[in-house]
């Protein structure tokens, strides 16, 4: 029996996994059982085995993207729904962990890698981001809001998700009119131009991606408020002035651990003495971690997803007050089976774009990604933070009728 033959007959208990590789017999895996589907896996050739065996998520990763691993109907979602059902992070048993010996090199790794120096960050950035606009129009809601929605309802639409994400993080900076906020990382500008076309806020975005100011830029000019929400190309390192709120969406995973510390000292000296913070960032349940091999290679490399205790304890020298902190679970994997869904629906004009080979990574990122967070370690957290010990109420209910009001 070989150690693939091990690994899947601990991994698949419930559910079926069926399994062809050339030269060998057909093995079945696991039994059938409502909600889990029968998956059928092939294996093109011996090499496909022996480099899932060296390094599971990276090998399994790089073997589906040269179509040397295939899930009959193409099926990647019902394969990565398969495997970590089985495993959730709940139970603790972590059938899907790499070998300590892949574990160690990754810990090494992760503390090369971590040390995300500005120019390094731009590069790395730019990886991600900077890809062709249109793959965003094909997956993305038409605010092109790239991150975690907000699901008041679980079967609301992606566009409504996205747009009651901006009501929620809006209500808890409470922001009066002619308030200036820096937004750092700002996307395509859709936080920004949100907090002053609702709020009546002065804004300012910064992102490193050359794609996204473009775009920022022109969506501002289109509106007719490019002289109250502007967009600059800089790390937020080097941002200078005095702002009553700050906020900062999906981009605290790029900062690295190494310059936490850095990122809430430079946020408390850009605050005003009554400012206040709003940081939501994807975040891990457990203890502190690596990022798995694939995923700094081939979606986001220098990326880090925190764990609640790196956040606060690189926060807790500024002597900031934190004043809330709200752990979504589930809002993110649904979040990706939406984008998963747009992609697989354009999977011709994305290889047209493109080329299979990156079709398949990209869906392969969206299901493991979306998995995680329904059944792996991930989340979501909003920590909000604030300067002044008496500048927002001492209750929660000012957040929850001012995000009624913006939600109409």
């Amino acid at each position: 029996m070989s150690l693939i033959d091990v690994f899947l007959r601990r991994a698949v208990k419930r559910g079926e996994l069926i399994l062809h590789r050339p030269g060998k017999p057909t093995v079945t895996f696991g039994r059938p059982e409502p909600g889990f589907g029968a998956i059928v896996l092939r294996f093109t050739d011996t090499g496909v085995e022996r480099a899932i065996v060296r390094d599971p998520g990276l090998g399994a990763g790089e073997m589906y993207m040269a179509g040397r691993l295939q899930v009959d109907g193409d099926d990647i979602w019902g394969l990565v729904h398969l495997l970590t059902a089985n495993d959730p992070w709940e139970a603790g048993a972590q059938h899907l962990v790499a070998s300590r010996l892949v574990r160690a090199a990754g810990k090494l790794r992760h503390r090369v890698e971590r040390i995300n120096m500005e120019r390094r960050s731009k590069r790395n950035v730019a990886h991600h981001y900077d890809l062709s606009g249109r793959l965003y129009d094909l997956f993305l809601d038409r605010d092109r809001q790239y991150s975690c929605a907000y699901y008041t309802d679980p079967a609301n639409d992606l566009d409504r998700a996205q747009e009651d994400k901006l009501a929620h993080i809006a209500a808890k900076l409470a922001i009066r009119p002619g308030m200036r906020v820096l937004d750092i990382g700002c996307g395509w500008g859709g936080m920004a131009l949100y907090l002053h076309r609702k709020l009546g806020a002065e804004v300012l975005g910064v992102t490193l991606s050359e794609e996204q100011l473009e775009v920022a830029r022109a969506r501002a000019e289109e509106a007719g408020v490019a002289d109250k929400v502007r967009f600059e190309l800089i790390d937020y390192r080097r941002v200078e002035g005095q702002f009553d709120r700050i906020v900062s969406v999906g981009m605290f995973e790029h900062v690295g651990p190494a310059h936490y510390g850095q990122f809430f000292q430079q946020c408390r000296r850009l605050l005003t003495e009554n400012g206040v913070m709003l940081l939501h960032t994807i975040g891990r349940l457990g203890p502190p971690g690596v990022t798995d091999r694939w995923t700094t290679k081939y979606i986001f490399p220098g990326g880090y997803n925190p764990a609640l205790s790196e956040i606060v304890a690189a926060s807790e020298p500024t002597r900031m007050f934190l004043t809330d902190v709200e752990t979504l679970r589930l809002h993110y994997a649904w979040t990706l089976r939406a984008w998963y869904e747009r992609t697989v629906a354009a999977r011709d004009e994305i290889i047209a774009l493109y080329d299979e080979r990156f079709y398949r990574m990209w869906t392969f990122y969206l299901a493991g990604a979306a998995k995680a967070f329904e059944h792996g370690g991930l989340c979501n957290f909003q920590l909000q933070f604030s300067r002044s010990r008496t500048e927002l109420p001492v209750t929660r209910d000012y957040m929850i009728d001012e995000e009624r009001r913006l939600r109409g």
